[in-house]
């Protein structure tokens, strides 16, 4: 599982303890403990699913605040790109209107003053949806990564008592 992988390649890594005393480079901001993990992906995902520039810098703003794996954070934020924007948005539009009741945009033209004319009919919508799947759906991941994490944990033990 993952957690064999970041047991096995990281905390004996002289090399990699090497780089991170020459950079001064915080040593909780690269764990690969479960709390760090579930964070960094927890935080990665709330900041991926929010439609503005510099999605990264969300995630470096957020750093002083809790301890979590930088490097997957921000490996979890470009799960959000030009390719996956559109169909993203489009659902997060969707949710947004589901959750205020409001019937979406017929007639859409791909024009700018158009664009102007219904930024609000836009934008209030699809805000809604963000909140929604950046709290709730993030929150979900960092669950169910928990659960997997300890899962294993579980598991691993039975096996080594079994044998």
């Amino acid at each position: 599982m993952i957690r064999k992988f970041f047991k096995k390649n990281s905390k004996n890594s002289s090399r990699f303890n090497d780089f991170l005393e020459k950079y001064n480079l915080p040593k909780p901001y690269f764990a690969t403990t479960r709390k760090a993990v579930s964070r960094g992906l927890f935080v990665g995902l709330f900041w991926g699913f929010i439609p503005m520039p510099m999605q990264m810098g969300g995630v470096i703003l957020t750093t002083p605040l809790f301890r979590f794996n930088v490097p997957i954070a921000l490996a979890t934020v470009w799960l959000s790109n030009p390719i996956t924007y559109p169909p993203l948005w489009y659902l997060e539009y969707l949710t947004g209107n589901l959750i205020l009741g409001r019937d979406g945009i017929d007639n859409i033209e791909l024009t700018m003053q158009w664009f102007q004319n219904h930024w609000d009919d836009i934008v209030i919508p699809l805000y809604a949806g963000t909140a929604f799947y950046s709290t709730v759906v993030s929150y979900l991941i960092y669950l169910l990564v928990n659960w997997l994490w300890k899962r294993s944990i579980h598991n691993e033990r039975k096996e080594k008592k079994s044998n």
